[in-house]
C-alpha cells in the first residue's frame, strides 16, 4: 500500500494511516462475502435442476406441472435410457466357460447381434463382462458385450439374437446334426458305403452349432452320412442319395 511509504515520512498521520488500513481490510471482507453470497446463490440455484448423470434418451414423463415431488419418492420423474454406448447381456452354457477361460484377453472376443426373428447382423461390439458364478437353476453364466451403437440399431428392451466368436476351425469336417445318434456306446453316424450300403460308423463331436456338428474323429472329408431314417437301418440296408434342390 501507497500509504505506508508516506507514514514513513510523516506526511500522513499513524492514526490517518490506520484508518486506511481498516477501510481497506473491511473492503476486502465486503468482497469476500459477496464472493461467498454468489457462491451460495449457485448452489441454491442447482436445486432447481435436475441433471442426469448419463447421456441418454427420455421415455415419457410421469410427473407433470402441479403433481407433488417428494426425496426419495418411489415413483421416477421419468426414465432416462443410455443409447450409446449399449450394453447386451446374453448367457451360454456352462460347459462353454472352459472355452472362454482359454481364450485369454475377453477384450479380443467379438460378439455380433442379429435381430430376433433371424437375419444378417446388425450391430458389432466385444465381450466386457463373466458373472464370477454359474445359475445353478438354469446351468448358464450371464455375459455381457457392449457396443458403440452408434448408428442407434440397438434399442433398450430389445430382443436380439447374440453370436460370440471364441475360436476358429480350419478345414473342419462338418455334418448335418441330424445325421449324429445316440446309442449305448456313444456317438454314431451311418455312413453310405461305395455298394449303397451303410456302415455304423463311431464318431467324436468337437461342437455342434446352427444344425451343424464338427466332427473331431470317425468320418472323413468326402464320405456320405445318413441324415434322416436311421431307425430302420440295419446292416444289409440300401439307401439312395436325394439330391435337394
Amino acid at each position: 500500500m501507497r500509504y505506508g511509504e508516506l507514514v514513513k515520512k510523516d506526511y500522513v498521520t499513524k492514526e490517518e494511516y490506520g484508518k486506511i488500513v481498516a477501510s481497506a481490510e473491511a473492503a476486502r471482507a465486503v468482497v469476500a462475502a459477496d464472493r461467498a453470497a454468489i457462491e451460495n446463490a449457485r448452489v441454491s440455484l442447482s436445486y432447481c435442476q435436475i441433471r442426469s448423470p448419463l447421456d441418454g434418451r427420455t421415455g415419457g414423463l410421469q410427473v407433470h406441472a402441479g403433481n407433488i415431488v417428494r426425496a426419495n419418492d418411489t415413483n421416477p420423474m421419468v426414465v432416462i435410457n443410455q443409447i450409446a454406448p449399449v450394453y447386451v447381456q446374453f448367457a451360454v452354457p456352462e460347459r462353454e466357460l472352459s472355452v472362454l477361460r482359454a481364450h485369454g484377453d475377453l477384450r479380443n472376443v467379438p460378439v455380433s447381434v442379429a435381430p430376433r426373428e433371424g437375419g444378417k447382423p446388425v450391430a458389432e461390439g466385444r465381450l466386457t463382462f463373466i458373472d464370477n458364478a454359474v445359475d445353478p437353476e438354469t446351468g448358464t453364466i450371464n455375459l455381457k458385450a457392449t457396443f458403440v451403437n452408434g448408428n442407434r440399431a440397438l434399442w433398450p428392451g430389445e430382443f436380439v439374437n447374440a453370436a460370440m466368436q471364441v475360436s476358429k476351425t480350419v478345414n473342419a469336417t462338418v455334418v448335418p446334426a441330424q445325421a449324429v445318434q445316440t446309442g449305448q456306446q456313444g456317438q454314431f453316424v451311418y455312413v453310405v458305403t461305395a455298394d449303397s450300403g451303410v456302415a455304423m460308423r463311431p464318431v467324436v463331436v468337437a461342437s455342434t452349432q446352427d444344425q451343424q456338428s464338427i466332427i473331431s474323429r470317425g468320418v472323413s472329408p468326402g464320405e456320405t452320412v445318413v441324415t434322416d431314417g436311421q431307425l430302420r437301418l440295419t446292416p444289409k440296408s440300401k439307401v439312395s442319395v436325394k439330391t435337394q434342390l
